[in-house]
């Protein structure tokens, strides 16, 4: 892990503030989700990409029940489950 010498408070309100420079490197623009994860006592921060839950592709999504699965993955299950499907 590489530090930036960056050091910020945390607000009455649980904000940080992330600095420009950080934002424009890592491609992050206002109101750009983040994803939260927690690693011992670090937290990170990444940039969400939305992904298919099954294999992590990003190409061709569909929102099923807030959750992004690829077509070709739909298809795959629908193949799995002894259903016949025409292209």
């Amino acid at each position: 892990m590489k530090s930036t010498g960056i050091v910020r408070k945390v607000d009455e309100l649980g904000r940080v503030v992330l600095p420009k420079e950080l934002r424009v490197n890592l491609d992050i623009d206002v109101k750009d989700p983040l994803e939260i994860f927690v690693d011992g006592e670090k937290i990170i921060l990444k940039k969400y990409i939305p992904a298919d839950i099954f294999n992590g592709s990003m190409e061709d999504l569909i929102d099923y029940k807030g959750k992004k699965v690829a077509r070709e993955t739909i298809k795959e299950l629908a193949l799995a489950a002894g259903f016949k499907i025409e292209d």
